[in-house]
């Protein structure tokens, strides 16, 4: 997998030229779209004269320098090409390239749908794998210490790949990681950290600090062998600052505001991205750009033009440079990036990160190309507004915009949103409550697949569902809607025994270690011995349900049908043939009394209604007379 070069350097004018490295690493021979661009790193590279092949079916198309002297673009046809070793020649400096044959075609990789049940985890926080390096060399400056909920802890693929069983005995079918990818920045005494993994400064390299591109392909083959699909987060708006085009941009306009680097000196604090002046004071920040976090305008008629560009061009974070995906080689690199690590590690679905921040025509442009080469591969989109009428506009083929996104799947942020509400309310004849779950589904009619939204309870950037407390009553509401409704279900790490936390004095307390992931670890709940009685409880509720789920029909294809929460009772059903699922939830923190003959219309197909079994808990029910609920409830019935 590794680039095979001769590190040979010539004179070329005066200047010596030199090859260090090209990204990618190697390509694949065979894809629908037969040109790959090679970005070849080296002291003033541009200045060779040609670059040649006489690799059999290889034509180079084009031979691109940039602003800076130090990378040059190499863009090359190989439609009639074999895999094989092949050699480019830099004027006379050789150097060895691999083109490699492709395990299967794009059209047999299958990505997840709303039939599995993602489980989102942060490598460096769920568990460390035997061998663990806790001090990898080369990397900049950083500390683990898992005492501080802001620095790294420890965790790495080979921890995620010991525990594949666990996932298997939870019921959960693909695993979302946040990203693995190489963030070679500096950890301050301040607490800063990118254990988080959204700072990217190598896009073909896993973090050392997790393992290596084979540990990372490694922990894929093994959990396909066991079932279990794996789900690449990608963040293509911004970079690591640390990352090599920042220190020596390939073109000018590589980056949004890129005018700003130019007032940073030397002891740039990686917490702010600033630089202190020599007399304390903070430096002068006037080209920088912060975007408002707000996303409303990249879909709004009447979007003003300062608006859209803090939106789309401001940076997320000063440490973090804003990528400007309208550079066309920018955007290719980014692109086939993303197929090479289908290729490479075979992943099984894409998580992309803020979204919308980056520019929407780019955007559509990757995934058009990822659909026509893996027309049956998932890609989500962050898209965190909580409104449904936003979140639909960017699926794909969405009537609701004049671009076509070609984004499949949505994240649902009003499901999240609405049901952060409503645990803490009663349900009552209006807006309270699970109404807001009832007039959230309603507006499923603006999406093109309501099949293809990802919903969710909590994930690594929000409060945990159970905030700092254990209410199970709520959480196992909350679980059961995910889980029986039309969406593709995602679960962050931990829920399954109780974990909690809010981010109120830092993200870290929503990102805890998983207990028995670490050496030392008193707590193991990994295993039915290690974990309290409470969490086995819910473990063993959560389990039976997601077991359940796994190839079941109803759920997967079924149609939906909602009824308006009645004296504090939400009921949902999903129907396929004669098989009906009955989701029912008390609202209320008082008893209350489901009315059946309010839902005659799934109860009257001569169905056995006399003994209806709870899915969760086993226990029978008779639907031929009223049924009474206890306060906040939850029946999943099957019938």
């Amino acid at each position: 997998m590794a680039l095979v070069a001769q590190m040979m350097t010539m004179s070329a004018a005066k200047n010596k030229t030199a090859v260090d490295r090209i990204d990618p690493t190697d390509w694949f021979v065979g894809l629908k779209n037969p040109q790959v661009q090679l970005m070849v790193y080296g002291k003033n590279i541009a200045a060779v004269k040609s670059v040649t092949t006489d690799y059999p079916g290889v034509r180079i198309d084009s031979v691109v320098r940039l602003d800076s002297p130090n990378y040059l673009l190499v863009y090359m046809n190989l439609s009639k090409a074999q895999a094989g070793t092949m050699t480019l020649l830099f004027d006379k400096l050789k150097v060895n390239y691999q083109l490699k044959q492709r395990e299967m075609s794009g059209d047999k990789r299958i990505g997840f749908d709303n039939s599995d049940v993602l489980y989102m985890l942060m490598p460096d926080r769920f568990a460390q794998g035997a061998g663990h390096n806790p001090q990898v060399a080369g990397m900049r400056p950083y500390k683990e210490d898992r005492s501080q909920p802001s620095l790294r802890h420890g965790g790495d693929l080979n921890g995620i790949r010991e525990h594949l069983d666990y996932f298997k005995e939870l019921g959960v079918t693909a695993l979302w990681l946040t990203p693995v990818l190489e963030n070679n920045s500096p950890d301050s005494e301040n607490g800063f950290s990118t254990y988080h993994g959204y700072a990217t400064t190598d896009y073909y390299k896993v973090d050392p600090r997790f393992g290596t591109n084979a540990d990372y392909r490694r922990l894929c083959d093994e959990a396909h062998q066991k079932g279990l699909k794996v789900v690449m987060d990608m963040i293509f708006n911004h970079s690591g600052f640390e990352h090599p085009w920042i220190n020596d941009m390939p073109t000018k306009d590589w980056l949004n505001v890129p005018e700003w680097l130019n007032e940073q000196q030397s002891g740039r604090d990686p917490m702010t991205g600033f630089t202190a002046n020599s007399d304390g004071s903070e430096p002068k920040k006037s080209a920088y750009l912060q975007t408002s976090y707000k996303l409303t305008p990249v879909k709004d008629p009447y979007a003003s033009q300062v608006d859209l560009k803090e939106t789309t061009e401001g940076w997320f974070v000063p440490s973090m440079p804003d990528l400007n995906q309208h550079n066309p080689h920018l955007m290719r690199y980014l692109i086939q990036n993303s197929i090479w690590w289908i290729e490479t590690v075979g992943i099984d679905g894409i998580r992309m990160d803020t979204y919308p921040y980056a520019f929407a025509d780019a955007m559509a442009q990757w995934m058009k190309e990822l659909d026509e080469e893996y027309p049956h591969f998932n890609t989500v989109g962050e898209t965190w507004v909580t409104e449904p009428a936003y979140t639909a506009a960017w699926q794909k083929d969405s009537r609701l915009s004049e671009q076509n996104s070609y984004l499949k799947t949505v994240m649902d942020f009003s499901f999240f949103d609405k049901l952060s509400q409503a645990k803490n309310e009663e349900t009552d004849a209006w807006w309270q409550g699970l109404n807001r779950l009832y007039n959230s589904f309603v507006y499923d009619y603006l999406y093109e697949d309501p099949t293809h939204v990802m919903a969710f309870i909590d994930n690594h950037d929000t409060d945990r569902f159970l905030g700092n407390g254990k209410d199970t009553l709520a959480l196992k509401q909350a679980l059961a809607l995910l889980l029986t409704v039309r969406r593709i279900p995602q679960i962050y790490y931990g829920t399954e025994i109780l974990m909690n936390g809010t981010k109120e004095q830092t993200d870290g307390n929503v990102r805890k270690d998983f207990p028995g992931g670490f050496p030392g670890d008193k707590h193991n709940a990994f295993t039915r011995e290690g974990r309290t009685r409470a969490e086995q409880s819910m473990f063993s509720w959560l389990s039976r349900l997601l077991h359940w789920r796994q190839g079941n029909e109803t759920i997967i294809r079924g149609y939906q049908t909602q009824f308006i929460p009645y004296k504090g009772v939400y009921v949902i059903t999903r129907r396929w043939h004669r098989n009906t699922v009955m989701t029912i939830l008390n609202g209320t923190s008082q008893e209350a009394e489901l009315e059946v003959e309010r839902y005659q219309e799934i109860l009257n197909d001569g169905q056995d209604l006399q003994r209806v079994q709870d899915i969760p808990t086993g226990r029978y029910y008779d639907l031929t007379k009223n049924l009474k609920l206890k306060p906040r409830q939850t029946l999943i019935l099957e019938f």
